[in-house]
């Protein structure tokens, strides 16, 4: 048995709700992952993920294989115990950092720098499972690379190649059977390479599929084709995983083609320099016209800011240079898109999906 399985609770055209079972739970989908880098989320707690009604976290290998190092979180009772944290937890390979600091690259593996002390480390499939068993989440994804776009076919085919070649030796590396591991499938915005990668992943049978290296600089007409190539690839019984992906219109767009789960930072990066997601659109609580408002960011949102705040005082917080600030706008957007996601799921069951997807394009598209 894998341990993670998919159950389809209900279908609508090609977008579904599922209940996906881990080894240590279940999860609802469509399900967004709030992103705690380095094992929290930039001025959020534990208790805050609980409250919100997060059901998975995401923790960065790359960062915490730095600091503290793996180890230590092992020895301290592994990701979701070292942070408090008692939902379900999920590691990226650390991959994306690594290629982001443009590190020597070959067959084998990767060669990098640290940002922390400039020290050199390496990088290979094996390790980066290694490592990820020591952090202890419920579910690891392979070591892949992530080419940037637009990059020449020939970078995207080599990414795909060796992402390929990684993500077997992965799989053959992996051994906690308390944690699922996913491949992650790559091609640029080819649709036949997105094809190619999503059927060679799938041959490895893996718990789950990450679906990477989108939503870093192409168009959404050029993502979706790419995204539709490969989710016609991977089996409908295990996970699908955007990744990186958070912006309410790639959401729904994504969703509508049978994606399952996404993570992203937008949400608490653009919520510490006071922009707020609302379902009319970005709202910048810092400008001028908000100082005298005494309405919450979004009145229709159910979350804790929008029920006891109003702009004036939250732009006053941004004005006096206060920390508070931050947190709820972070706080706010998080409870945002994961009600975005709760509205996804009710309009699957109810069959009325494509009327949602319509009115969020309209406001985001």
């Amino acid at each position: 048995m894998h341990p993670v399985s998919v159950t389809i609770d209900h279908q609508d055209g090609a977008a579904r709700a599922t209940t996906a079972h881990t080894a240590r739970g279940s999860y609802t989908t469509p399900c967004f992952m709030p992103v705690g880098t380095r094992g929290a989320i930039k001025y959020l707690s534990a208790a805050d993920y609980e409250r919100l009604g997060a059901q998975i976290v995401l923790g960065n290998t790359y960062h915490l294989m730095l600091r503290p190092g793996a180890e230590t979180v092992a020895a301290l009772g592994g990701l979701g115990k070292f942070a408090g944290w008692n939902g379900l937890t999920l590691t990226d390979s650390g991959g994306f950092q690594v290629f982001s600091l443009d590190p020597k690259v070959d067959d084998d593996g990767v060669t990098f720098k640290s940002t922390y002390d400039g020290s050199k480390h390496r990088f290979t499939p094996e390790i980066a499972v290694h490592t990820q068993e020591l952090l202890g989440a419920d579910i690891q994804m392979v070591l892949d690379v992530c080419p940037p776009l637009p990059s020449p076919p020939e970078v995207v085919r080599l990414a795909l190649e060796r992402t390929s070649a990684w993500a077997a030796r992965a799989k053959a590396t992996h051994r906690r059977e308390d944690q699922a591991l996913f491949g992650i499938v790559q091609g640029g915005v080819s649709e036949s390479m997105r094809a190619e990668s999503a059927q060679r992943t799938a041959e490895l049978d893996f718990d789950g599929y990450g679906i990477g290296g989108l939503s870093v600089g192409e168009t959404r007409s050029e993502m979706v084709p790419a995204l539709a190539a490969a989710i016609a690839h991977l089996p409908a019984d295990r996970p699908r995983y955007l990744m990186g992906v958070g912006d309410p219109a790639s959401l729904v767009e994504a969703v509508g083609l049978g994606v399952d789960q996404f993570d992203c930072v937008m949400q608490t990066r653009i919520g510490r320099h006071g922009t707020a997601l609302t379902g009319t659109g970005k709202l910048h609580v810092k400008n001028a016209k908000h100082a005298l408002v005494d309405e919450p960011m979004d009145a229709e949102c159910r979350c804790e800011v929008c029920a006891r705040h109003s702009r004036g005082y939250i732009r006053h917080l941004f004005q006096v240079g206060e920390p508070t600030a931050s947190r709820l706008v972070s706080l706010h957007n998080i409870s945002w898109t994961l009600q975005l996601m709760d509205r996804m799921r009710a309009a699957i069951v109810a069959g009325t999906f494509d009327d949602l997807r319509r009115d969020i394009l309209a406001t985001w598209g």
